[in-house]
């Protein structure tokens, strides 16, 4: 019998990758816990067994601590990875359809960047796996490192290729490019998604030994890093110029903070090149500095996520597309800013404050700043359940919208 009622994402959109990607970043801000919070001497993550370490001889607050973290990684990059494949199978499909002959033929063909960038979120999620669950991996770590290089020179090949695609075809014909349609930050997607493949390729410059690993790390998450960086300016101010012109289009809003997962990912990058620096060439920065630092990218952060929650507010956004009937694949963007959010902050208490001697870890205002990180993650797992449940749940009456 044919089916009266659709789910939303029976009208599949790009955008759904999103769900995976989602998913992969609350795997991160569990990982958070681990990495600041549970000792690993001699190296720049924690491993299995620094983990294991830390749950036999800790505090009950510390085995508490590891079990969420735990249990939240498993559960996330599950969910991350059984999103991923979905997407991939839904893709497959419309790409034979009508409806992709004309969205690569609109302004929303960018949104297939979200395929590499989510791509790009499962590796560095899986990686997170293996450093959690598997014993010894790290006696191995030179021989992943190439591995993990290849991976993501494989995912940035893909990205060009859909990007080329898409300003090859609106930059060498005029009036095919529709302004009054840009009025949203959702050209920042292939920013965002370069960002990410950047942050994978410099996470070897944070961690290996070899020289020469070190430098391939350290240029090519310089040549992606700085590509995201000039598409992300010039796709910001063309934006902006056309939403100053026709106001914010409502089903795209959550795109107003794509800046700030932007800043959190290339500001790990930073990070991760300054260590690499640091450690294999000699190059040395003040603890003052890397606050300083991530001082100034928690700032931008704060002004895009006030400048978006006034305009979703101002719109109705949550009204409609969070609690109400309406559903938007767009939707799934409003995930990524309270994840970066939560993730920069805590770089921001750890990295920062605490490294600068500004507070003491463990201390009333070490918990006072990272308590806002935490609520931060909890109100994005509730948000993306609510999200999956809409659109991955049993047929409603509301119908998808797409996102432009």
């Amino acid at each position: 019998m044919p089916h009266t009622t659709k789910r939303p994402s029976d009208s599949y959109s790009p955008l759904y990758f999103l769900a995976s990607l989602g998913a992969g970043g609350l795997a991160v801000t569990f990982f958070m816990y681990l990495m600041f919070w549970v000792p690993h001497p001699g190296k720049p993550v924690p491993t299995f067994e620094d983990i294991s370490a830390a749950f036999q001889t800790g505090s009950m607050g510390m085995q508490t601590a590891i079990i969420i973290a735990v249990l939240g990684i498993a559960a996330m990059v599950i969910l991350n990875v059984k999103s991923l494949i979905w997407n991939l199978s839904a893709f497959s499909a419309f790409k034979k359809t009508e409806n992709y002959q004309k969205l690569v033929k609109s302004n929303a063909e960018s949104t297939i960047m979200a395929m590499p960038l989510a791509l790009a979120m499962t590796v560095n999620a899986l990686f997170i796996v293996g450093l959690v669950f598997v014993p010894g991996l790290w006696s191995i770590i030179e021989v992943l490192f190439p591995l993990a290089l290849i991976a993501f020179g494989l995912i940035a090949v893909l990205a060009f290729r859909i990007l080329a695609a898409f300003l090859g075809r609106i930059l060498s014909q005029g009036g095919i490019f529709d302004v009054t349609a840009n009025n949203s930050f959702a050209q920042m997607l292939p920013a965002f998604a370069l960002s990410m493949i950047a942050v994978g390729f410099s996470a070897p410059a944070a961690m290996s030994l070899n020289t020469t690993t070190v430098g391939i790390s350290l240029i090519l998450s310089t040549f992606i890093g700085t590509a995201a960086i000039v598409y992300a300016l010039i796709a910001i101010f063309t934006a902006f110029n056309s939403m100053l012109h026709h106001g914010t289009a409502k089903e795209a809003g959550p795109t107003l903070m794509v800046v700030v997962p932007i800043m959190t990912v290339l500001g790990i990058m930073f990070l991760r090149q300054n260590h690499g620096l640091h450690a294999t060439f000699d190059v040395h920065g003040s603890s003052a500095e890397t606050m300083v630092f991530l001082a100034r990218l928690l700032s931008i952060q704060v002004v895009f996520i006030l400048l978006g929650m006034l305009v979703l507010r101002r719109q109705g956004y949550f009204t409609d597309f969070v609690f109400g009937s309406k559903t938007s694949p767009g939707s799934y963007a409003l995930v990524c800013p309270g994840v970066a959010l939560s993730v920069m902050l805590h770089f921001f208490v750890n990295k920062g404050l605490v490294g600068a001697g500004i507070i003491d870890k463990f201390g009333p205002a070490f918990w006072s700043v990272t308590a806002i990180a935490l609520m931060s993650q909890a109100a994005m797992i509730a948000l993306v359940l609510r999200l999956n449940r809409q659109h991955f749940g049993k047929p409603a009456a509301g119908s998808a919208v797409p996102a432009e």
